[in-house]
């Protein structure tokens, strides 16, 4: 099948992506996936910059942000790891926060990598 899911990606969440294009004329599934590129490396750049700051306001909006688009695109465990540190850094509590930090940065390089071959497929 051609229309594979990238692996990682929830199937479902591309599918209704793919359903409000679904002649692919518009190529609104390259173009999600091409806002959620640029924005996620805005978002990981203001991470980089909050955790040498300790900015836990800034990390947190990153992380609620982050969530939000990752969630739309299908990146469900990333959205899962951007909640647990959004509701972290809420709570106060650090243990573990750069841990869960760490692994928020490898998810969304997975992501990153998964998103790139869709951003040059052609029109279906």
């Amino acid at each position: 099948m051609s229309d594979d899911p990238a692996p990682g990606l929830d199937d479902a969440a591309l599918q209704r992506l793919r359903d409000l294009d679904p002649t692919g004329k518009n190529h609104l599934l390259e173009r999600v996936m091409a806002a959620f590129e640029s924005s996620s490396l805005r978002m990981s750049a203001q991470l980089a910059e909050a955790r040498k700051t300790d900015d836990h306001d800034a990390i947190r909006l990153v992380a609620h942000t982050l969530k939000s688009s990752a969630a739309s695109i299908g990146a469900l465990e990333l959205a899962r790891l951007c909640a647990e540190i959004e509701a972290q850094v809420r709570s106060t509590e650090q243990a573990g926060l750069i841990g869960r930090l760490d692994a928020m940065d490898r998810e969304l390089h997975v992501v990153l990598q998964m998103v790139r071959p869709m951003l040059k497929s052609p029109p279906r």
